[in-house]
């Protein structure tokens, strides 16, 4: 579970998501005796079962150290519920590092796809667009930007039901002389190779908010630097208005008066709405909630998971991925340009490819906080059943 306020949060995170009318249910893997008195204390989730799970993976730990000796935690537990066809997804707030590993080792990736990506919902006034790389992977060269191109417009499709999403390449100007060679590189493999994407070219930052296109395709430095931005300036703003509203008698009568309106408007800003970032590119449903995620931002996340229940998104993304790359090798061998390679690569290369500088929050580094904290949920057989 990972999160600040240890399991309490991911049970009262499912405990909301059900009152607020979802229909799933819910295993919960960690320590069971912290976790019983929580879930006792939440009478919606009386169905809910425990897999006890007799360690957890810390925020510190390597993902190479959880591949070789972390086989019985409960994020290990909770992923392989998924694989063994127990749940149809999984939620986590712990170590992102290791759970991207864990995902990889125990559901397997998509052909063609090197490296998986964390996909994020970012609220717009034209609805939600999809950003990614958030976290997974500091670095990307063209190749793995294609990817995450495709992916995303894959998954785009499959959750919003947009026949043909609009995608758009993150870089410091729109022109197409803007940027270094390597998304210059990107840019015209896109266009190239794909002819049923729309592909709208070069995107900037402010377009973004903006809702310019359905789905943002970046590295995961860029992307986990612009999210953490967005989500600062969220609390900003939000806290400028608080003080202004409180201000003077006058500011309160009239924020009683707004006060509909002023509910409506935190929710639109508030970062805890948009929770739980999606692992692309690997074979199942793997959502990544933050580690500071209060009840209200996990049920976010397992709303999330439960969109995917059922949506084959990771199918979607097998066939698109299949005809785009077969469509790549075409052009280049009817030219002098060699074909980027788009293979899966020895995942023993991803240690340091999955460091999440956002998602492994700061306040979660201190190793001896990190008892009875992750647990993870899974989510599945009628409806959804897991969680970590």
């Amino acid at each position: 579970m990972g999160t600040d306020a240890g399991p309490a949060a991911i049970v009262e995170g499912a405990a909301l998501a059900l009152k607020r009318g979802l229909k799933a249910a819910f295993t919960f893997h960690g320590d069971e005796a912290a976790l019983a008195p929580l879930i006792a204390a939440e009478p919606v989730l009386a169905s809910t079962s425990i897999v006890h799970a007799a360690t957890h993976v810390k925020m510190t730990d390597k993902p190479m150290h959880v591949l070789r000796r972390g086989r019985d935690s409960s994020m290990w537990a909770a992923v392989s519920s998924v694989s063994d066809g127990k749940a149809q997804a999984v939620v986590s707030g712990g170590n992102t590092g290791a759970l991207m590993a864990v995902a990889r080792s125990r559901l397997g990736m998509i052909d063609g796809v090197d490296r998986p990506a964390i996909s994020a919902l970012w609220p717009t006034p034209r609805g939600r667009v999809v950003v990614l790389d958030v976290g997974a992977n500091v670095e990307a060269d063209e190749a793995q930007l294609v990817n995450f191109a495709i992916m995303g417009e894959a998954f785009c499709r499959a959750l919003t039901d947009k026949p043909k999403p609009t995608v758009g390449l993150l870089n410091v100007g729109a022109e197409d002389q803007k940027g270094h060679e390597l998304v210059r590189r990107a840019a015209d493999l896109l266009r190239k190779c794909d002819p049923e994407m729309a592909f709208k070219g070069f995107v900037e930052g402010n377009d973004i908010s903006a809702g310019a296109v359905d789905v943002v395709v970046t590295d995961g430095f860029t992307g986990n630097i612009a999210l953490k931005s967005a989500e600062g300036a969220a609390r900003l703003v939000g806290g400028w208005m608080r003080d202004a509203l409180t201000g003077s008698i006058m500011a309160r009568m009239g924020a009683v008066l707004m006060l509909r309106e002023l509910k409506e408007l935190k929710r639109k800003i508030d970062p805890s709405s948009v929770n739980g970032g999606v692992f692309l590119g690997v074979n199942g449903a793997v959502v990544k909630s933050h580690g500071g995620a209060d009840a209200a931002g996990v049920a976010s996340a397992i709303d999330m998971a439960a969109a995917l229940c059922g949506k084959g998104f990771h199918r979607e993304i097998a066939s698109t991925v299949a005809r785009v790359f077969e469509r790549i090798k075409a052009t280049a061998a009817g030219s002098e340009v060699e074909a980027p390679d788009f293979g899966n690569k020895d995942p023993g290369n991803q240690d340091a490819g999955n460091q999440d500088a956002g998602y492994q929050d700061a306040r979660n580094q201190d190793a001896g906080n990190q008892d009875a904290r992750n647990q993870d949920a899974s989510i599945g057989d009628d409806g959804m059943r897991a969680a970590e």
